[in-house]
């Protein structure tokens, strides 16, 4: 096998790879992302540190899948594959937080 031009070719199929460059600035961004995850926890912004944690772990999900999981160089249908689990994330996270945020709306018989 050998490396040419950030590709890496073994036969007749070739698979692109990042270089170590991309791969060193991503997991660096992914690091501040998650030190400005745990700054946020320690100020009080009224309520919105949940919205604003989710939306940084939105971000780092995207990072990761594009660059670490190769969805920037892989074909249109499994990129439609991760779009479509990020979606189902989505929905599932909005069904728990309709489920907890009106919990009270109804009365519980024996409280």
């Amino acid at each position: 096998m050998r490396a040419r031009e950030g590709r890496e070719v073994a036969g007749s199929h070739a698979e692109a790879v990042g270089s170590v460059a991309t791969y060193v600035v991503v997991g660096a961004c992914l690091i501040g992302l998650t030190v400005l995850s745990i700054g946020l926890a320690l100020v009080d912004l009224r309520g919105w540190n949940s919205l604003i944690a989710l939306l940084i772990a939105v971000v780092q999900a995207i990072v990761g899948g594009v660059y670490f999981m190769h969805l920037r160089w892989s074909p249109p249908m499994t990129r439609l594959v991760g779009l479509l689990a990020l979606l189902w994330l989505g929905i599932l996270i909005v069904g728990i937080m309709d489920d907890v945020l009106t919990r009270g709306w109804l009365p519980v018989p024996g409280k």
